[in-house]
């Protein structure tokens, strides 16, 4: 009995621990978003890892995360193991052999086709003298045969081929072959050359081969009128570099590697042909050889590896040697490795094998492209069918250039034969523990020849007795999916060079081999080339011909697809299938396994009738079951790994690892695009004259290829849904045990749904790029904008299929291509059909409308049509775009307002633009946007920028209907002309419109353009919040705001903005902010609509008291300026301070006033202010005087008396206090200046100056004398003993002064009669005091006076 764990919601979350990704990231990845490669553990059973999507999946579009996974398949596979790193130092016996009887299926290659010697070959065989040899041009799909002196070429494809001859020469035939010519030497039309040498010389033959539309390819031979001598060399071996088109050949008679030379014309110091001999010199045959017997090494094969410009050669007694072409014209020979040489480093590697001794041959050689590794360069079979892998160094590593030559070579893998028998069913060859190497097995004991082909295929021609006389052909090649299988585990060690092998029977004598198909090549780079599995939907698989003696035989390398689908129809029906799944699970892991099971229930695997030459595809319909029950049962379950979930159910789905049904829909989808997905959709070519011209790098039957596959896969996932975890839909969840599996479910879901939209995605895409190539692409080419053309040149198929910006530019060529259509007169209805039937993602049901609204506008342009047809033509394209406004993109819109307005019809333009605007921000995020100063870097700015686009349309369409305006009159016999009704009905728009942002920028344009009086005279609550809001930002829009509201007569609103402006901190001089207070304070005095007096009085008086301050800080500020006690240094700071913001009094006061001994300054403040203590200002009052005083007295150029001046200041402090009661205070001011009068001034000027300053002041009389009569009584020094008499004679001064004023202004003396009494009294004491007799006299006489008056009275 088993025993459950209680389930509980997600047990041991660790949450925010990102997961791993599927597939390793692709170094480029297009939707890569974070997250690193982790590595896990892989299943035992399924051989592949552990995976959970990325964390930040959810931000993901469905198909942008299927099109992430596509690319982390199609970077896993073009990171399959290169041939270094499976073929590496050591030695191998790796083979897995199926059974001929138990495993026809699992055969690796099988032979397709076979084509007979036509009857006439045999016939000229029959009439030669049997000097024959036979080869093959398989790339052109000919064979040849040189019969005697002759040579015949024929197209073995065909059942009655025409014999192509040869017979113009006399000489008998040693070895021909074909190459491919120097560029620039023969005509176009010459693309081979058959080399044909012959026993006295070598004969080019040029041949134009041309492709017919069934593929069949037709030769035609022409005499170059190029040949060589070569008496005496027996030439057998020849070969060409197939990219410079270099002629290389060798004979029998010695062991030295010959070039054939041609050129286009004779020059002067070369001929049209000529030989070099790249071993020896010329000279050394000429040095007669002393010691020793003459060699009879010879070369008996030469081979070019063009990637890295060597040339190998092999002797017939086991030496190869290495040359270099180092430039264009030359050769140099680089390495020489012996077969002694070999053998001892194969000692390094094994004690000892009967296969590898010192009898040792090699019997062929294959060079080993730098494509497919940077390390091994060439492959040796020996005659005991021992494969030798050789690297070459250049001393101090391997050779990664070209350019480079190779030092030194080395064994550095050796590949022994495999065991006579297969291991019997059941009996799995890797099954557990390693099994020992095999280095004895003699089952390709009498090799005769080896060849190698990329990326591996191993063909061994072995007789399997001395006297057999007939060929057994071994094949083997690299099991790749084994290979990628172990690549991806992390306990394997070290990948193993696995290889799948057969016998396949040949029933004669192979006389040549050749590829009918090009090379393989999954990649360019030596990572991922071999990768087999990659390229089995998009390839054709490798073909090679063997031409025998009884005709041509087709073999071909099998795929995995083409292995599965035989093995489940072989398997026995359902029994035999989860054995056959089994075993492919256990060798390739269960993502390949149903990848695989995928594309047989696609229809993908193809099937060999025998005696049937076409290819056909497995539509048995029970094959098919197989498959897909295969797919659908073995596909393993979605799992959540609890370790990793994150928080809550809907973040858990992230980290569900999807089942192998994911992973093999993934594989198969991005095996069928590998061509394609990142491949440009347009290729540009400018001919020479300049035209232009676009075609696609995928030939149109790829791409209707490549659909038909995915629509194939599409009806599979549709059809087979319900049976489909992930795909079955809500009532699937019904079944569910627990949280986690309906979690591991639900990413299940996401995962397949993602991958079926990136399907249906490039289904569609795919539609559109034939669309789009069956439309005159040429012309719409020229319709484009730059950048439109621009993005359409970086344009990838991945681009278009799986991200925004594709589509939308495919959108943007759908409406090229419409409105193309509709420029030639064709029905908008028809084309956009077309469109939405073959393509409906890029051109929706808003499309059409759009479309039909551009039609529309077409149709009121045309001429002929009434006046009332144009209104109603484009009042109806107008409601079309209305209906669409929120699809309509600038593009759309920019071409409707220019029609619009070209068509007078301004105030459509600007209404649907401004609905455009709004439908495209319905929450009007972009007014927030403003509201919130702008910030950077987020997210409502596009929403912003798109609206602003709209805005400057209606600019433009403003500018239109005023300039238009203004060519006619806007009134013509008191009534209004068409024109200004229709400027008029714009603005009305503009005017209505609720639009905030939209007012905001029309203000802000109106701004810009100048048009201070139009904004001004708009009559808006949007004007008021505009300005009010920039004015914050702007001295201008302050200005324009105050502005506002005096043009509106609201001055109490103008009086604050000019307030505002005064005390704000924008850069404005303090002149200017004066000018704002003044104009402040008499806008506050002047009556405001709705604002009572008490707000008007209060703000006047915070106008005032500031204005106050800051003609202070101004009068400050000039004189700092001038001031020469100022250090220069520091004269601008202070200009800056002051020239500035109005300052507070105390900073003023301590900053700079007093600092600067502007004591006069000082009592302003203090008056500002109202700071009235007595001992402050009597300090100050002081100290101004004593300055006023030392400023005369110590300039001899003053032109006046220190007392002068001294009067001077009290009459201007007078003025400039106001006469206040506490800064120009009488009881401070008139001692302190009768003081400074006997002290500083004694009997200098005038006897009454001084009273008459107080009297000039406006200091009452009765204060001066009150002040001047205490200063008598209370004997204040100086004036003491005698010096009381001079404030005796001043208070008599302004006693008598002001007698005389009463009389001239006819009032009662001394203003009361108690007055006059209290004068007399006062007069009496002075006389009874006074010394001085005319003093005495004139007391008597104002006495009398006064008696007189008071007798009047």
């Amino acid at each position: 009995m088993a025993f459950q764990t209680p389930q509980r919601p997600l047990p041991g979350a660790f949450f925010n621990t990102p997961a791993p990704s599927r597939y390793p990231p692709p170094r480029q990845p297009v939707f890569m978003t974070g997250g690193g490669q982790s590595r896990n553990p892989s299943n035992s059973q399924d051989g592949q890892q552990p995976v959970a999507p990325l964390r930040d999946s959810q931000s993901l579009q469905p198909i942008q995360r299927a099109a992430r996974t596509i690319n982390e398949v199609l970077q896993r596979e073009a990171s399959f193991p290169d041939l270094d790193s499976y073929v590496r130092q050591g030695i191998s016996s790796d083979y897995e052999l199926p059974s001929e009887t138990t495993e026809p299926a699992w055969a690796p290659f099988q032979k397709t086709k076979s084509y007979d010697l036509p009857d006439r070959i045999y016939e000229q065989y029959n009439n030669g003298n049997l000097a024959t040899k036979m080869g093959l041009f398989a790339g052109l799909g000919h064979a040849w045969v040189c019969i005697d002196n002759c040579f015949y070429l024929w197209d073995y494809t065909s059942p009655n081929p025409d014999i192509i001859g040869y017979e113009e020469q006399p000489h008998g035939i040693t070895a021909v072959k074909l190459i491919k010519p120097r560029k620039g030497v023969f005509v176009d039309s010459i693309n081979h050359l058959i080399v044909i040498a012959t026993t006295q010389t070598i004969i080019l033959l040029g041949a134009a081969v041309t492709t017919e539309g069934s593929g069949i390819k037709r030769v035609a031979l022409y005499d170059t009128k190029m040949d060589l001598h070569i008496k005496g060399l027996n030439v057998e071996v020849i070969e060409g570099s197939a990219d410079t088109g270099r002629i290389f050949f060798a004979g029998t008679a010695d062991n030295d590697l010959y070039e054939f030379t041609y050129q286009q014309e004779e020059k002067w110091f070369a001929n049209r042909t000529g030989k070099i001999n790249h071993t020896s010199p010329g000279y050394t045959a000429l040095v007669p050889q002393l010691w020793g017997a003459k060699s009879h090494e010879h070369v008996k094969e030469i081979v070019v590896d063009d990637s890295r410009r060597l040339v190998y050669t092999l002797s017939n007694e086991s030496s190869i040697r290495t040359f270099h072409m180092d430039t264009a014209t030359t050769l140099c020979q680089v390495i020489e490795k012996k077969r002694h040489e070999m053998l001892r480093d194969i000692s390094h590697m094994i004690s000892s094998s009967v296969l590898l001794t010192a009898k040792m041959e090699v019997k062929s050689i294959s060079p080993i492209s730098g494509r497919e590794g940077s390390k091994l360069h060439l492959m040796a079979t020996t005659t005991t069918g021992c494969r030798l892998f050789l690297s070459a160094t250049r001393g101090y590593g391997y050779i990664s250039s070209s350019g480079n030559a190779p030092q030194s070579m080395q064994v550095q893998h050796i590949k022994f034969p495999p065991l006579l028998e297969p291991r019997p069913p059941g009996n799995p060859a890797y099954q557990g523990a390693e099994p020992p190497i095999e280095i004895s097995s003699t089952a390709l004991s009498q090799t005769e020849e080896g060849l190698r082909f990329p990326p591996g295929f191993f063909f061994c021609f072995v007789r399997k007795t001395p006297g057999d006389q007939r060929h057994h052909l071994f094949l083997s090649a690299p099991d790749t999916g084994r290979i990628a299988a172990e690549a991806r585990s992390v306990t394997a060690q070290a990948t193993r060079f696995y290889e799948q092998g057969c016998w396949v029977p040949l029933g004669g004598n192979a006389q040549a081999v050749g590829l009918v198909t090009p090379p393989f090549g999954a990649s360019r780079q030596p990572l991922g080339f071999g990768n087999e599995l990659a390229v089995q939907y998009d390839e054709q698989p490798t073909d090679v011909a063997i031409l025998t003696n009884s005709g041509v035989h087709i073999i071909r390398r099998r795929r995995l697809v083409d292995i599965f689908a035989a093995a489940i129809r072989g398997g026995g029906g359902d029994d035999g299938l989860e054995n056959e799944v089994k075993k492919f699970i256990r060798q390739y892991g269960r993502g390949e396994t149903t990848a695989t099971a995928l594309a047989v229930a696609c229809g993908q695997g193809n099937d060999v009738v025998p005696g049937d030459p076409r290819l056909a595809r497995i539509s048995d319909p029970e094959t098919l079951k197989l498959a897909r029950k295969a797919f659908v049962e073995y596909g393993g379950r979605p799992s959540l790994n609890e370790n990793l979930v994150s928080e809550g159910p809907m973040h858990a789905i992230e980290n569900v690892r999807p089942s192998s049904r994911h992973e093999g829909i993934a594989m198969y989808m991005g095996r069928l695009v590998r061509s394609l997905w990142k491949t440009l959709v347009i290729t540009e070519t400018i001919s020479p004259n300049g035209a232009v011209a676009i075609s696609s790098p995928i030939t149109a039957n790829k791409l209707i290829s490549i659909q038909d596959e995915l629509t194939k896969l599409a009806k599979f996932l549709e059809d087979n849904s319900s049976f489909i975890e992930g795909l079955a839909g809500p009532e699937s969840l019904q079944n569910v045990a627990s949280q986690q599996e309906q979690i591991a479910l639900q990413g299940e879901h996401q995962a397949l749904h993602s991958l079926q939209r990136l399907n249906s995605s490039i289904i569609e895409g795919i539609s559109f790029v034939q669309m789009l190539f069956d439309e005159r692409v040429d012309e719409i080419w020229k319709i484009l904008d730059d950048s439109v053309k621009q993005k359409l040149r970086e344009l990838t198929f991945e681009l278009l299929f799986s991200t925004d910006q594709g589509k939308d530019l495919a959108k943007v060529l759908v409406k090229s291509i419409v409105n193309r259509n509709i420029a030639s007169g064709s029905n908008v209805d028809t084309v956009a059909d077309a469109l939405r039937r073959r393509c409906g993602t890029f051109c929706s049901a808003d499309d059409v409308i759009i479309f039909k609204a551009q039609e529309q506008l077409k149709k009121a342009s045309e001429t002929g049509i009434s006046q009332d047809m144009v209104r109603n033509l484009l009042h109806e394209s107008l409601r079309l775009f209305q209906q669409v406004a929120s699809a309509l993109s600038l593009e759309n819109l920019q071409s409707a307002v220019d029609q619009f307005s070209a068509l007078q019809f301004y105030a459509g333009a600007i209404s649907l633009t401004l609905l455009v605007a709004k439908e495209s921000d319905r929450g009007n995020t972009a007014l927030n946007w403003v509201n919130d100063n702008k910030p950077e870097n987020d997210t409502r700015i596009p929403a912003y920028s798109f609206r602003k686009q709209c805005y400057e349309l209606v600019h433009r369409v403003l500018v239109a209907v005023d300039d238009a305006a203004a060519r006619e009159p806007e009134m013509v016999d008191g009534r209004a002309t068409l024109i200004a009704t229709k400027r008029s009905e714009a603005h009305t728009v503009v005017n209505d419109s609720e639009d905030e942002l939209f007012h905001f920028d029309l203000y802000e344009w109106y701004l810009h353009q100048g048009w201070i009086d139009r904004l001004l005279a708009v009559d808006s609550p949007f004007v008021v919040e505009f300005l009010t809001r920039s004015a914050a930002t702007s001295v201008e829009r302050a200005d324009l705001l105050w502005r506002f509201y005096v043009h509106r007569e609201q001055f109490y609103e103008a009086a604050t903005v000019q307030l505002d402006l005064a005390k704000s901190e924008f850069q404005i001089a303090l002149a200017d902010r004066i000018g704002y207070l003044s104009r402040s304070k008499a806008n506050a005095s002047a009556q405001s609509r709705g604002v009572g007096r008490q707000a008007r009085q209060m703000l006047l008086y915070e106008v005032s008291e500031l204005l106050d301050v800051a003609n202070l800080q101004d009068e400050l500020l000039h004189r700092l300026r001038a001031d020469p006690r100022v250090p220069n240094e520091r004269r601008p700071q202070i200009v800056q301070k002051l020239d500035s913001q109005v300052l507070n009094l105390t900073e003023l006061y301590n900053d700079y006033a007093d600092q600067a001994s502007y004591f006069d300054l000082c009592l302003m403040i203090y008056e500002c202010a109202d700071h009235r203590n007595e001992a402050d200002i009597s300090a100050t009052w002081q100290q101004l005087l004593d300055s006023a005083h030392t400023k005369v007295a110590e300039d001899p150029n003053a032109g006046q008396l220190p007392y002068e001046a001294v009067v001077t200041m009290v009459k201007d402090m007078a003025d400039r206090l106001n006469h206040s009661e506490s800064t120009f205070n009488p009881s401070i001011i008139i001692p302190m200046i009768e003081r400074y009068a006997i002290e500083n001034q004694n009997g200098v000027g005038s006897r009454h100056w001084i009273p008459d300053l107080f009297i000039s002041v406006g200091i009452p009389f009765e204060v001066i004398i009150n002040v001047i009569q205490g200063m008598w009584y209370n004997n204040l020094a100086p004036f003491t003993e005698r010096r009381k008499g001079i404030l005796a004679e001043h208070i008599l001064h302004v006693c008598e002064e002001w007698y005389d004023e009463c009389l001239r202004t006819n009032t009662m003396v001394y203003g009361s009669d108690d007055n006059a009494l209290e004068i007399q009294d006062l007069l009496e004491q002075l006389r009874q005091t006074e010394a001085e007799a005319d003093v005495r006299d004139r007391i008597i006489q104002l006495r009398r006076k006064i008696a007189q008056a008071r007798g009047r009275v």
